[in-house]
């Protein structure tokens, strides 16, 4: 880790340790027990310790569930002067017209409970759609449709030793940005009974900044019954085990999850890019950290 990527750590354990919530109703957790770190110091492709790559349009090749735009693909991303460059391109390729890059550390770092954070500077422009987040390490990436049914497939070559479809298998979105709406991020968990439109979720509000001019700190801390979450180390959201169920749903955030990196391109959400989107649009990574 370089002197200064450590002054940044020193920093934000100290500020962490004395920030306030919005809502004194919440419970502050904090984990300083670092378990996993990419600072992204070696040029090249990303360590395949840590990361492999979705490759396509998804499971069913729908756009990855939401009629996304781009193909992800490995060539979209480079480790460059210490930060993990994730590009989004307008570029004609296996029958689409953008490609970009999705890495998931699933059979390589995953994990129940904690702190995951990440340092991110984020894209800008309609269309642009990029995320850090969790997925349940028991998810089915081998689907097979049948009719209007949708089921895990063991006979095909991706299958990975999953067996449950989402959103039974819980997904914890630590960050999400649409690029036409620089200011705000928001987080979400998606589970049974409660995915997609019926998501629970909240924005934050970036207040005299844009977050596609500096990087910011996106994290959650994950407990037993609740989870927090932070950027720049503002508490802004905790939904609980009870607020889940008061809404009919199940929790099933009791098993370790993986993290995932993308910059989607289009789709239901955000929309399609338009005319004021520029490509070349970079997702840029300082690093990725876990504690327990």
């Amino acid at each position: 880790m370089n002197l200064n990527k450590k002054l940044i750590l020193a920093l934000a354990v100290v500020f962490a340790m004395f920030s306030c919530s919005e809502n004194e109703k919440q419970t502050v957790t904090t984990k300083f027990n670092l378990v996993f770190e990419d600072e992204f110091e070696v040029n090249g492709s990303p360590d395949p310790a840590n990361w492999s790559f979705d490759i396509g349009r998804g499971p069913l090749n729908d756009g990855w569930g939401n009629n996304e735009l781009q193909f992800y693909k490995s060539e979209n991303t480079i480790v460059q002067n210490g930060y993990l460059i994730i590009t989004a391109k307008s570029e004609a390729y296996e029958g689409v017209y953008y490609t970009s890059s999705r890495l998931k550390s699933r059979n390589k770092f995953e994990q129940k409970y904690g702190r995951f954070e990440a340092r991110i500077k984020l894209p800008q422009g309609k269309g642009m759609f990029p995320a850090f987040w969790l997925l349940g390490e028991n998810f089915c990436e081998a689907q097979t449709q049948i009719g209007n049914n949708v089921i895990c497939d063991s006979s095909l070559p991706n299958y990975e030793a999953g067996n449950v479809l989402w959103p039974q298998c819980g997904e914890i979105d630590i960050m999400e940005y649409l690029g036409n709406k620089p200011t705000e991020v928001f987080g979400t968990i998606h589970g049974p009974g409660f995915s997609g439109g019926n998501s629970i979720s909240k924005k934050y509000n970036l207040s005299n900044d844009r977050f596609d001019n500096d990087f910011h700190v996106f994290g959650v801390e994950w407990t037993e019954n609740h989870i927090n979450w932070y950027v720049d180390n503002v508490l802004y959201n905790q939904i609980t085990r009870q607020d889940v169920e008061e809404k009919g749903g199940e929790w099933v955030f009791n098993n370790s999850f993986y993290m995932i990196l993308n910059l989607a391109v289009g789709g239901n959400l955000p929309g399609r890019p338009n005319d004021d989107t520029n490509f070349p649009q970079r997702m840029i990574v300082d690093y990725v950290r876990v504690y327990q």
